[in-house]
């Protein structure tokens, strides 16, 4: 009885949460149990998907984080077509996820203060086009896949068409520019690998 009175309280509050901070919007799915400090910015572009699982704490305001934040959670799909999933029980604190493809975040990951996680370069490379062409066309090839339990360090850059597998740590500060293998630790610009996780069960 006590456990059911609390689950719904529990879905009370995230639903209040979410119309509170404006998380109520089309091709927003916000499961139950999600605590926000301070208000996100969350963006769903037309005919786009986020969706953010039960559990997990988005973290805006600097005074719940010891590092401190440069700004709220930022979660933006971008282009049509694109989306955006975070798994359950994750960890954001002031990140910035954006989209124009495929981002999918698993379960139980901690994702460090200021970090930012992007499936697209923004501009064109080519010195006459970068100022004004719009985004560069999309490709599966450029989708980010983050496994669970992964913890990404302070200030670290995810880059386009990298996967990272279970497990993983990022160092403060990285740049993961390829694929990372489960369990392993990586660190640097570009991040490479410098230990692996030790004590797993």
């Amino acid at each position: 009885m006590l456990r059911a009175t609390l689950r719904k309280l529990v879905v009370l509050e995230s639903l209040i949460l979410a119309r509170a901070y404006g998380m109520t919007k089309p091709g927003l799915t916000v499961s139950t149990g999600v605590r926000l400090y301070g208000r996100p910015l969350i963006v769903a572009g037309p005919q786009t998907t986020i969706q953010i699982g039960p559990g997990a704490h988005l973290i805006s305001n600097t005074k719940r984080t010891a590092l401190g934040l440069s700004h709220p959670v930022v979660v933006k799909t971008m282009v049509q077509g694109a989306s955006i999933k975070i798994g359950a029980h994750v960890g954001i604190s002031g990140g910035s996820i954006c989209s124009a493809n495929s981002i999918v975040i698993g379960d139980r990951c901690l994702i460090g203060a200021n970090v930012t996680i992007v499936d697209t370069d923004f501009h064109p490379v080519h010195l006459l086009r970068r100022r004004y062409l719009p985004l560069p066309e999309a490709s599966p090839k450029n989708a980010i896949l983050i496994g669970d339990d992964v913890f990404i360090g302070a200030g670290s850059f995810v880059l386009k068409g990298v996967t990272v597998g279970s497990g993983a740590v990022i160092g403060a500060g990285s740049v993961v520019t390829k694929n990372v293998e489960a369990l392993a630790i990586v660190a640097g610009n570009p991040a490479v690998q410098i230990g692996t996780v030790a004590g797993v069960i």
